[in-house]
């Protein structure tokens, strides 16, 4: 169970073995094993799984065992799981709004987009003289969508 994660502080625990760790997920993994270690002692956290080498999960939890950077296990999680739906509450690629890009490889061409759009919506925030793109934009973004927008 992973009760342990939410709610349990051991500061003196050091050591967890986690049995059939190919069953949890990169996140989890990394707040499984940030839960010892946390006194004054160095924590050890094994991940014990059957998983052959090769497999999705063996390359999980090798990501896992490589670094303790959080940000870089999300990378790896979002490569292997892919993004989902970002306008939208659909996750693990079961619904994917990009279509042409992924938010890993085209990172710098969505960051640059994303400038460019707010400045043109700042400019004429009715789209008025973007008629084209308003008609677009109405026709893709619904409620569900325009509120992630607004977040955004």
């Amino acid at each position: 169970t992973t009760v342990i994660e939410v709610g349990v502080d051991v500061p003196n625990a050091t050591v967890m073995v986690i049995m059939d760790a190919d069953r949890f997920g990169v996140s989890q993994l990394h707040q499984l094993r940030g839960r010892v270690g946390r006194g004054s002692h160095e924590g050890l956290c094994l991940l014990v799984t059957e998983a052959p080498d090769g497999a999705p999960a063996r390359d999980r939890l090798a990501a896992v065992a490589t670094t303790q950077d959080g940000f870089a296990l999300s990378r790896i999680d979002l490569e292997q799981r892919r993004e989902g739906d970002v306008l939208g509450v659909a996750q693990a690629g079961r619904r994917r709004s990009l279509k042409l890009l992924t938010l890993l490889r085209d990172e710098d061409l969505i960051g640059t987009a994303r400038t460019e759009a707010i400045a043109l919506v700042d400019g004429d925030p009715a789209l008025a003289g973007y008629p084209a793109l308003a008609a677009a934009v109405a026709a893709l973004v619904d409620d569900e969508r325009a509120e992630f927008l607004e977040k955004a």
